[in-house]
């Protein structure tokens, strides 16, 4: 069994730094994870059918300000973890200390840890990366799968231009504006509140390690460490059975067409209302999160798992 990384050194981003959040007055909780304190969201009723909400890079869980109140109005317990080195959560401060399998560890172990079944998982960007590696550790922990602006890359396929540009600029740039970063992947953009935001997990560089490493961790090459741990995983999907649903958005650069393989490979995603979010970008979740939280709801509704009753263009369908 594969154990929790030993970190010697944390940082842990003041909480002064998240006051006035707009939009975003949850109360964080906590669990201690190999010496960590991981932060997350838990919004609804405790008995609830759970979404689990994966953020990426380099966002944290006010990502899913505009999709929880939708989620919970719905009557559904809703879950947004901040990956380590994100958010509220604390922050290894060498290099070293990161890499894709142990935030896969951290992720699977604050999962067991809080006992979270009959998950519907909502993933993007890198909460898909390790969403879906935790779906393969625990897959009978899983109602379904809802996947946008995400995958799970091997390193056999083809690297899209914008990413390799944007990994040379995680690496290289001596400018890592985050906010701004996250602005840039929104076609509405981000108010000077909204971007100050995504800013505030990361009063320094020194804070700033994962997402400045987090790039360079995907999967571009047979070669790559987590590889035969993601061909792995992909054979569990291809024999996924469960409801598997694709909300990619038109206007990202790095993913677009990404669900095609999903759709075609996954026998639970055959069937299933998939949609492309029009007029959004990278993080739909800006761009069109409550249209994206009702397509949830309705795919939940319409597909209900072993833990759930039933509620009272496969890829044309657009949002």
């Amino acid at each position: 069994m594969q154990k929790l990384p030993v970190v010697t050194q944390a940082l842990r981003t003041p909480e002064a730094r998240f006051a006035d959040l707009p939009d975003f007055a949850y109360t964080p909780h906590y669990t201690e994870i190999g010496g960590l304190r991981v932060a997350h969201i838990d919004e609804g009723p405790r008995d609830a059918p759970i979404v689990l909400l994966m953020h990426g890079e380099p966002t944290w869980s006010f990502l899913y300000r505009k999709m929880i109140p939708v989620l919970v109005g719905a009557g559904y317990r809703v879950l947004a973890p901040d990956l380590v080195g994100f958010g509220r959560s604390d922050k290894p401060a060498k290099k070293s200390d990161y890499s894709y399998l142990n935030h896969v560890l951290w992720m699977k172990e604050w999962m067991q840890a809080n006992d979270l079944r009959g998950i519907t998982l909502f993933c993007q960007d890198w909460g898909s990366l390790v969403g879906l590696r935790m779906v393969a550790e625990a897959p009978d922990r899983f109602d379904r799968i809802v996947l946008a602006n995400g995958g799970l890359p091997t390193g056999s396929e083809e690297v899209p231009r914008a990413f390799k540009i944007w990994r040379a600029f995680a690496r290289f740039s001596p400018w890592f504006p985050i906010g701004r970063i996250v602005k840039t992947g929104c076609v509405g953009g981000l108010s000077p509140q909204e971007v100050a935001a995504y800013d505030a997990p990361f009063p320094s560089g020194r804070y700033a390690v994962a997402a400045r490493t987090f790039p360079g961790f995907v999967p571009t090459s047979p070669k790559d460490p987590e590889h035969q741990n993601n061909q792995r995983a992909w054979e569990l999907f291809k024999r996924w059975d469960k409801p598997f649903l694709t909300l990619f958005s038109n206007r990202d650069p790095v993913t677009r067409g990404g669900y095609k393989a999903w759709q075609k490979l996954v026998p639970g995603a055959q069937g299933q209302p998939h949609a492309i979010t029009r007029n959004a970008g990278h993080f739909l979740q800006e761009d069109k999160g409550a249209e994206v939280a009702l397509a949830i709801v309705a795919f939940m509704r319409g597909s209900p798992g072993p833990h759930q009753a039933p509620a009272g263009e496969s890829a044309g369908n657009s949002l």
